[in-house]
């Protein structure tokens, strides 16, 4: 069989379990459907966890990111693997001492404010539906290359199927359906990223054979992606603080995705799924261990992608070109604009002006379309008509491949087997729909639980908060999927952004919530509202606006970081001049810090 034929079976396969799972876990009561009746096993929450965890950027975009930046592009793995270790270490356990549904919930008791749950609850939605953004993306690159389909098409069908299993079981069904994702993820992104290295190096084992030799006469890979990179006018490959990445930015971006990650409400919601304080440690454990699997690969699959790139493209004809550049190329993540020799010229910066490799980003296809023409009545012309296309794509920031297509190409790139490559469609797709579910019942269970019940109809029954739930998740699906047609960057970069609305709002007020009985009700929700003003209006800015970055050259992915501080210093500025909490709320803080305390739901009785 083909590709293709092998792309239906795996995914067809795949959604098919998924469907059947959820089918089977589905749930009639609301403690089953936030929190999946608090009853998982420590090592299947782990994995669900991890499944949670490694969404699309994770899957896709990390390893594409870290192949076309090089050393910098290791700013994803370390600030994300940092995170998850400070949220597992330093705040699940406390949190799930509090024994609530969701943060807002426990931003809401823990402040004693309506206020403040409210606007948390706006921080949710806020963070979650950028978050979301990116895993419809990365469904849509998907069904694209794989089934041939257009993006629009194919991130509907995507919202379909994640509509579907995630209002039958709820975080029960959601659960089940990730540990499957899981397997098929994890497998999808080994074996051929094992396969590629065998290849190349003669190694197996992919983190060993990332330091092997390839090529003739045999020279080290990163000697040698270093050696084309200078030849091509970028920066060397292993060559930190390049470009706009200074140590500044760097370190920016790791922060702001490290103590994001410990603020995501889709991965906290999962230590609430088992039923005391040392599961949740031990779901942490066995998350990393998980999460291991995958990010001790991708920078092996990232080098392994760019020697592919280099060697197979720069200085190629038309009928040089390999065929993964032509089926990739239908997709419009990567293009070649000829400066009229024939021949693919790929270089850096240093040699901006020879670039013949693009992408079309967010350009509609008639507008592509009216550049292309344009470009071909230049060439034609020698330059008397029409205009060239490399100046305009290269004035938006479109030069080289996109870095969502890498991983998904690396197999094609490598010549495995047609089911290796269907596998890892089907591995980017359940990547993709993990993380979006666990993204859609943070939604729902904001708007029903946060929001509904807990501030407009206290007296709403189970039922009515259940039906509110599931329109909720279909809501949210068609929001998130008009997003996600319309994404404001790449997977890894939309992804960045949600990060940094996470550290800029959630984490702070977790962190004083737990650790300090000092800080009231006005002090959190005044840090929360002037870290995510701050930290969105930059965002937005920056990304869509035409704005400088002005603050320490810091780009939009990092700006979080500086959004964290603004957050903790207007909260304990204004904390000797407002009140305090309450007796009870301070007892409810020293309960759930007491080590004494293991598996109490300290809020339970108001749950």
């Amino acid at each position: 069989m083909n590709v293709q034929s092998w792309t239906f079976v795996m995914v067809g396969l795949s959604f098919g379990l998924y469907l059947w799972l959820a089918f089977r876990a589905r749930v009639r009561d609301t403690q089953g459907f936030y929190v999946a009746g608090r009853g998982v096993p420590a090592a299947l929450n782990g994995m669900a966890t991890a499944a949670d965890w490694m969404s699309a950027a994770s899957f896709l975009s990390m390893a594409g990111t870290i192949s076309l930046l090089g050393y910098a592009g290791g700013v994803f793995l370390m600030g994300w693997t940092g995170g998850f270790v400070l949220l597992a270490v330093l705040l699940a356990p406390y949190l799930r001492k509090f024994g609530h549904f969701t943060v807002p919930d426990f931003v809401g008791d823990r402040f004693e404010s309506r206020t403040a749950r409210f606007v948390a609850l706006a921080c949710a939605l806020f963070i979650s539906f950028t978050y979301v953004a990116g895993q419809m993306r990365g469904v849509g690159i998907v069904f694209a290359r794989f089934l041939e389909v257009d993006v629009d098409v194919s991130v509907v069908v995507g919202m379909v199927l994640v509509f579907v299993y995630s209002t039958l079981g709820g975080m029960k069904g959601i659960t089940w359906t990730q540990i499957a994702q899981y397997w098929v993820l994890i497998l999808a992104y080994v074996i051929p990223v094992a396969a590629i290295s065998w290849q190349l190096t003669g190694q197996p084992v992919p983190q060993i054979g990332m330091g092997g030799e390839v090529g003739t006469p045999p020279t080290p890979l990163l000697a040698k992606l270093d050696a084309l990179h200078r030849d091509l006018g970028f920066a060397s490959y292993t060559e930190a603080f390049t470009g706009s990445w200074d140590r500044v930015n760097v370190f920016a971006t790791a922060l702001a995705l490290m103590v994001g990650t410990a603020g995501l409400p889709h991965v906290i919601v999962r230590f609430y799924t088992v039923k005391n304080v040392a599961a949740a440690r031990w779901s942490g454990f066995w998350a990393l261990l998980f999460i291991a699997a995958l990010y001790t690969a991708a920078p092996a699959t990232a080098a392994f992608a760019r020697y592919y790139v280099i060697e197979s493209l720069h200085g190629k004809t038309a009928s040089e070109l390999p065929g993964w550049f032509h089926t990739w190329s239908r997709t419009g993540l990567v293009l070649w604009l000829d400066d009229g020799d024939g021949k693919l010229a790929y270089h850096g910066p240093a040699q901006q002006k020879d670039n013949e490799l693009f992408r079309i980003g967010a350009m509609t296809a008639t507008e592509f379309g009216d550049l292309r023409a344009a470009h071909e009545r230049w060439l034609a012309t020698s330059g008397r008509e029409g205009a060239d296309g490399r100046v305009v794509l290269t004035a938006k920031n479109l030069a080289g491949p996109d870095a969502d297509i890498l991983v998904l190409a690396a197999p094609e790139m490598a010549q495995l087997a047609a089911w290796i490559i269907a596998l890892v469609a089907a591995g980017g797709l359940a990547a993709a729909l993990s993380t979006a579910s666990g993204l859609l019942l943070v939604i729902s269970s904001s708007v029903a639980h946060d929001f509904y019940f807990k501030l407009l109809r206290p007296q709403a029954s189970e039922q009515e908060r259940l039906r509110l739930s599931r329109i909720a998740i279909g809501v949210a699906v068609v929001i998130a999927g008009v997003v996600g047609i319309f994404p404001p960057g790449f997977v890894a970069e939309t992804v960045a952004f949600a990060f940094g609305l996470a550290a800029s709002s959630f984490f702070p007020v977790l962190v004083l919530g737990i650790f300090s009985k000092r800080v009231g009700t006005v002090p959190a929700v005044a840090g929360m509202l002037a870290g995510i003003a701050f930290t969105g209006s930059y965002i937005l800015g920056t990304v869509y606006f035409g704005w400088p970055r002005w603050c320490f050259r810091i780009g939009p992915m990092g700006i979080g970081a500086v959004g964290m501080f603004v957050n903790f210093a207007v909260a304990l500025v204004l904390t000797p001049f407002c009140a305090g909490p309450s007796p009870a709320a301070a007892a409810m803080v020293d309960r759930a810090r007491d080590a004494e305390v293991d598996g109490a739901d300290v809020a339970a009785a108001e749950h």
